[in-house]
């Protein structure tokens, strides 16, 4: 043991153990070195884009939607209202596995093959972390069960919003019109500004005065910051900008007339339209069949779509704007003026009528609705109030297409009114240009008979037809038909297009030609049981032609190609009021079924100084019965 000892190197062992210290010294030095060079990178190189990403993961810019402008019609009534909803939204960054999370949720609450569809579509054009609506509509036990499982579901929330609702459903469907979610063709025409201005927003305007009134309903989208948790729960708002609600509306438009002129229609397919004839308003703006616009809110299903869609009643047409029919002996009144104004007739004028009319040099033979004839000596008034159409068909014989042409237009016909609703038809007036134009031929003398009739090329709107007795009830004063009254209140003030300007005595000659309609001529159905004085003109128009020297068989020919029947009327002669256009598909008689349907709209507005506003008219005169027939554009005969 002595001899071991001996033999030991203490130096050796000192210098080992010194050189093996500074080695792990270096080394500690070189990690605390690469550490703290790492914190520095993180702490200042990289400090303000990393706290950027931690308040970005923390702290979110979230849009708040207006609420959108309320709709109400001249007596307060709401047509259009605001009401909360709760809506199942997904933040898809938020979700690690979105079948699964689709599968919970399946099992949670009812959701159906569209609804997960829908979301699908959603989900390509939302902005990131922007919630993603599932389910409308939720019920408090749905609620209930989503949120017992909260902890399950990252990325799920119960949104609540406001959603449009139309409480008067069809009533209102084709004048207020509805909101639908935003599509990808709504995406496709925004500009960088709607793209702002609908952030936060689901739905826009898509007929009807919700799409015309777009911008003014809409409002003005606000902001806040809000903190957030890992899981996207929001724990407080941080700062918040309000937004600026729509603008609110009140229309011209009378709910109670509104539902007296569709309940006259009945179970039949047509348009009513009442015109105020003082400034334009419309009072009342009926096309049957509708719809219930609550369907398309939130997104209508396929199989409710598909059954509006492929009605062959057609309910989501409108007819008052979008139906361009032939107007028939409607036109007479306006015709019978511009015959005055133009010289072709004066008030002397008689014709006599055989039931029949031959132009010069023609073998043709063109026959009154009166087969046998209405008398030797017919003038205006009782070419009016007997609708004699060998009296119409003279005067078209010595006046030119032209000048028909001319009076057309100051009246409104073959031209939009210029109403404030979208999609408005323009109807057709014929002219020699517009022949050359659309057919490529010239026009013959056998044209402006049937011209003068509103037959032919005519259409006209049933929105026209009204605009045109609103401007004869006025003596010439053509108003823009209105559908809005006020906006914020402010009121909108009638607008005057021009004047149509004719003689005293030409006016008169029209009006009792009118009145003669109603008192002892083809409409008296009008006027029955009326205390006021009523001016009116029935049609009758031809959808289908009819072989020369033919008769009309009503129960020959099919339903949907039987007449449409037609009347116009103003009220009261000496003070007009009220203007109203009424159009049934398929009626056949002008006089007989759309005559009673103008009388209730009449009454009910004249009568109303002297009754309950709250009840309908006392007198209710049984109307002929019709047959529902479904919808189908058509033309009369040339």
């Amino acid at each position: 043991m002595s001899e071991n000892l001996r033999f030991k190197d203490h130096y050796t062992e000192q210098r080992l153990f010194r050189n093996r210290m500074l080695v792990a010294i270096v080394g500690v030095v070189a990690l605390l070195g690469v550490l703290v060079a790492r914190l520095y990178n993180l702490q200042i190189v990289n400090y303000e884009n990393y706290r950027t990403q931690s308040d970005e993961n923390r702290i979110q810019v979230r849009p708040v939607p207006p609420t959108r402008g309320l709709i109400y019609d001249r007596n307060g009534v709401l047509l259009a209202d605001n009401r909360a909803s709760y809506t199942l939204a997904i933040v898809r960054e938020r979700i690690r596995d979105l079948d699964a999370t689709l599968e919970l949720l399946g099992s949670l609450v009812e959701m159906d093959d569209d609804d997960v569809e829908k979301f699908n579509r959603r989900l390509q054009r939302r902005r990131p972390f922007e919630p993603v609506p599932l389910r409308y509509r939720l019920s408090e036990e749905e609620i209930a069960r989503i949120s017992v499982n909260e902890f399950r579901l990252p990325g799920v929330s119960v949104e609540a919003e406001l959603v449009r609702y139309y409480p008067e459903t069809e009533l209102f469907a084709h004048s207020v019109g509805y909101v639908g979610r935003i599509a990808e063709r709504d995406l496709t025409a925004f500009s960088e500004e709607d793209v702002r201005r609908y952030r936060g927003t689901q739905s826009i305007g898509k007929v009807g005065l919700e799409r015309s009134y777009e911008d003014l309903l809409l409002g003005e989208v606000g902001f806040e910051n809000v903190e957030t948790n890992a899981r996207g729960r929001v724990l407080r708002v941080l700062e918040r900008h309000d937004p600026k609600p729509g603008a609110e509306l009140t229309l011209h438009l009378d709910t109670r007339l509104q539902q007296v002129a569709t309940d006259a229609l009945g179970e039949h397919r047509g348009a009513v339209v009442a015109i105020d004839v003082k400034t334009g308003g419309v009072l009342a703006f009926v096309s049957k069949p509708s719809y219930d616009p609550n369907l398309f809110v939130t997104g209508i299903s396929f199989k409710d779509y598909s059954e509006l869609r492929d009605s062959l009643d057609v309910p989501l047409f409108n007819r008052v704007v979008q139906g361009q029919y032939p107007p028939g002996s409607t036109l007479k009144p306006m015709m019978g003026l511009g015959g005055l104004a133009a010289g072709v007739i004066t008030a002397n004028t008689r014709v006599p009528d055989p039931g029949f009319f031959r132009l010069p040099n023609d073998t043709r033979i063109y026959r009154d609705w009166k087969r046998w004839g209405h008398g030797k000596n017919i003038d205006l008034i009782e070419g009016l109030a007997q609708s004699c159409d060998v009296y119409f068909w003279d005067m078209a014989s010595r006046w030119n297409i032209d000048g028909m042409h001319d009076i057309a237009t100051r009246f409104g016909l073959g031209e939009k009114t210029g109403i404030d609703l979208p999609r408005e038809y323009p109807g057709i007036f014929p002219s020699r240009e517009w022949k050359r134009g659309a057919r490529g031929t010239a026009w013959y003398p056998g044209d402006s008979l049937n011209a003068v009739l509103g037959q032919g090329f005519v259409l006209a709107t049933p929105l026209q037809l009204a605009v045109m007795t609103a401007t004869i009830a006025n003596r010439g004063t053509h108003y823009r038909p209105q559908m809005v009254m006020a906006i914020d209140g402010v009121e909108q003030p009638p607008e005057v297009l021009h004047h149509v300007e004719a003689r005293q005595e030409h006016w008169d000659l029209v009006f009792k030609g009118m009145e003669q309609v109603v008192k002892a001529g083809t409409g008296k159905n009008a006027g029955a049981g009326l205390d006021f004085r009523v001016a009116g003109k029935s049609g009758t128009a031809q959808v289908v032609g009819i072989a020369q020297g033919a008769k009309y068989d009503s129960e020959a020919l099919k339903e949907r190609h039987r007449d449409h029947a037609l009347f116009i009327a103003f009220a009261p002669v000496d003070d007009p009021q009220i203007a109203v256009s009424v159009l049934v598909e398929n009626g056949e008689g002008g006089g007989r079924v759309a005559a009673p349907v103008a009388r209730e709209v009449l009454a009910d507005w004249m009568q109303r100084p002297f009754e309950d506003t709250a009840g309908l008219p006392s007198w209710r005169p049984p109307m002929a019965p019709l047959t529902t027939t479904p919808f189908e554009e058509v033309r009369a005969r040339g």
